[in-house]
């Protein structure tokens, strides 16, 4: 008996060597999640597919390899395309999988019918329809496509009578790592001598270098050369945070004060200013490496100096073009952000220390890091951070120091509110499952910890419940301040009073567009789940339950309430100008993500 288009779908999938699917089934799809298990692959049902589709993106980051979405049609399809956009913005491989309605009865309003290839080809890199006679060939295309070159979406669309009916088969073509590119020996001498002619060297470390896996080349450039590095937030980790040619406390005066910035696996988009004044030298050289054409002089990008090639191979014949010399590290430019360091630093050292109740942000974090760093010290690489929210995502990124490469995840470029239990859940399998597919420079067992704000919290929360049906010990904090960027009110009884007025429909004196519900009991999500929920107010409180949850073998959600903040001002994201709230002389703070 031939085999069903389920079976040879799975099969393509096992050969291709995928060993997590991420996804949500139903009609028709079912069965080839059902298929897959059968050959050991690992399917995570989740409770959305837009959580689904984030992990897959997330894992495709992680692994260096696509990770692979299952969704059904129609709403299936809408929904994961918040993944699919996550992709794109992140160059994050995925292959998303998605059924369809029978071919035959395109066109009279099948059961969940929609054009899915006429809606997605504008945002992935490939889609395709498969059909019976096609099935291992669309499914490698779309696997090889998502893959090579700038990391994107790959989708198939499978017909239900494709998946149901009986196939043809054929052998899956085995999808090698793509081919690495070297810069032009010449363009590598003439940026050798830019950087050697530097008055103030900076390289820029992206997320990008940390997807292609590049630490050690990079490492071994930075150590020869002595040369300053700046990481942008998933780029923290290819270099140890501990390392002394660091700037990442001295960010702006780096920025600022670098006249030859080297760019490797970062683009010039919002979280780099784009590459302008003023947040950058207006005379500085700029010089790309990037594995994208289309990145190379993009905004205050100079393409002459930019080099197309993968970072590794690039790094490597910076290397060698720059062995014997050494960057001067007395120079005035190390003197300068020696200085903003020391002021930095004092400045953060004083506000993790602030002592009242509710806590602030700062002492938060403080408290946190140090029962954590106790319990699993930086330099061994056991912990994952995922961090999401404004202030949440804003704040903590320096406070966590990272010493190993790709163990921190956050919204990213599209800086991208929700994907953050999806993350975790990708982490947790990249690195935690039998045979990790995950790569960094510490073999450990990874703890996934999740610093999430109440509002980003809330776009995924029903994922919990995935983390405790499989059994992963993820730690998630929520800081809990009862709003978007910050609450309303400290007081019960004036949030109470607020709700009152806005359920009256009146104008003034309700609750804002920010506002969350007061002190929300999100702890009794992993309760009702089998996992276990504290609720804390005090540094004490919380010390103890990070100990707790950090040891236990379930999904723990540490409930923090902390100061709402209400009497904050609110700062655009651009130019951090202050902006006036409607009907509200108190103001809230925007996140910067750097």
């Amino acid at each position: 008996m031939a085999p069903t288009g389920a079976v040879l779908i799975a099969r393509a999938l096992h050969e291709l060597g995928v060993k997590v699917i991420f996804g949500l089934v139903g009609i028709p799809v079912v069965q080839i999640a059902e298929e897959a298990i059968a050959l050991g692959i690992r399917f995570i049902a989740f409770r959305n597919e837009q959580a689904a589709s984030y992990a897959a993106t997330a894992y495709g980051y992680l692994t260096g390899r696509p990770g692979v979405c299952l969704v059904v049609g129609g709403p299936g399809v809408l929904h994961a395309m918040a993944g699919i956009g996550n992709s794109s913005a992140n160059a994050f491989p995925m292959l998303i999988l998605a059924g369809s309605s029978e071919t035959h009865l395109a066109t009279k309003g099948a059961f969940q019918e929609m054009d899915a290839i006429s809606l997605l080809t504008p945002h992935t890199k490939i889609s395709i329809r498969s059909g019976s006679d096609s099935i291992p060939q669309s499914i490698t295309n779309a696997y090889r496509t998502s893959w090579y070159g700038r990391g994107g979406t790959g989708f198939v669309d499978l017909p239900a009578d494709v998946i149901q009916s009986e196939g043809e088969e054929s052998s899956t073509t085995i999808v090698p790592a793509a081919p690495r590119a070297a810069a032009d020996p010449e363009k590598i001498t003439a940026i050798v001598e830019l950087l050697k002619s530097a008055k103030a060297p900076l390289v820029v470390v992206g997320k990008g270098a940390a997807y292609a896996q590049a630490e050690s080349s990079i490492r071994k450039l930075i150590n020869q050369t002595n040369i300053p590095f700046l990481p942008t937030p998933m780029g923290k980790g290819v270099l140890p945070d501990s390392h002394p040619s660091n700037t990442a406390t001295a960010r702006s005066t780096a920025l600022k004060g670098a006249d030859v910035v080297l760019i490797l696996g970062a683009r010039l988009n919002w979280i780099l200013h784009f590459g302008e004044e003023p947040k950058w030298n207006g005379a500085v050289k700029i010089i790309q490496v990037d594995i994208s054409a289309e990145e190379l002089g993009k905004n205050n990008g100079n393409p002459e100096l930019g080099i197309i090639g993968d970072i590794n191979v690039v790094a490597t014949q910076l290397i060698s073009a720059l062995k014997g010399w050494k960057y001067n590290t007395s120079s005035d430019y190390i003197r300068a952000l020696k200085t903003s360091t020391i002021k930095n630093e004092a400045t953060s050292a004083k506000a993790a220390k602030m002592d009242k109740i509710p806590m602030t942000y700062g002492r938060t974090f403080d408290v946190i890091k140090q029962t954590l760093h106790r319990l699993s010290p930086p330099e061994d690489g056991g912990v994952v951070y995922v961090s999401e929210g404004a202030n949440t995502m804003d704040i903590s990124r320096s406070v966590f120091p990272v010493e190993h490469p790709r163990l921190r995840l956050d919204a990213g470029t599209y800086a991208t509110m929700g994907v953050g239990l999806g993350y975790a859940i990708a982490a947790h399998c990249a690195y935690n499952l039998p045979s990790p597919e995950g790569s960094t420079t510490s073999s450990l067992r990874k703890k996934i910890i999740c610093l999430e704000g109440d509002s980003a919290f809330g776009f995924s929360l029903p994922e919990v419940e995935t983390m405790a049906r499989y059994g992963m010990d993820i730690l998630i904090f929520v800081v809990n301040n009862g709003g978007v960027y910050h609450g309303d009110s400290a007081d019960g009884d004036a949030w109470l009073k607020l709700q009152e007025n806005s359920k009256a429909g009146n104008t003034q004196g309700g609750l804002r567009s920010t506002s969350l519900g007061f002190e929300v009991g999100y702890e009794k999500v992993a309760e009702m789940c089998g996992g276990k929920g504290y609720l804390v107010r005090t540094p004490e409180e919380l010390a103890k339950a990070t100990e707790e949850g950090y040891n236990a073998q379930v999904p723990v959600v540490v409930n923090i309430i902390i100061e709402a903040g209400q009497a904050k001002k609110l700062v655009s994201h651009s130019s951090y100008d202050q902006i006036p709230l409607v009907n509200s002389c108190k103001g809230i703070r925007m996140a910067k993500q750097f």
